[in-house]
């Protein structure tokens, strides 16, 4: 896995290429927690990123700490699996407003 990471002015892109697991997640959470201060959205772009467990979750709902401040957190391209796993968590915990993260993807399938 290996991502790339593009600031325009107060929003970064980070995009990822591979898999998102727990052998991956700490080097996501280091470039998300290394932004500038400056950078107040965050948009996670998974359309390289074919699978992703649990640890997808983490990364996009864990707690806020001093290290990574409050950010807008999108996520954009989402392949077929991580969306799946999403919409799964969703009926699972309503009350994280999974859709809040999906800022292109049609409603209709965030419903299915």
């Amino acid at each position: 896995m290996h991502f790339t990471t593009h600031i325009d002015g107060s929003t970064a892109r980070i995009t990822v290429h591979g898999d998102i697991d727990y052998d991956t997640l700490p080097a996501l959470r280091a470039a998300a927690g290394g932004l500038p201060p400056s950078v107040t959205e965050l948009v996670w772009d998974l359309e390289h990123a074919r699978f992703m467990d649990v640890a997808g979750l983490h990364l996009l709902f864990e707690e806020k700490t001093p290290e990574y401040p409050l950010r807008k957190t999108t996520v954009t391209n989402l392949a077929p699996q991580p969306l799946r796993l999403l919409v799964l968590a969703a009926e699972v915990r309503p009350d994280l407003e999974f859709s809040r993260l999906f800022p292109d993807t049609p409603t209709a399938l965030l419903d299915d």
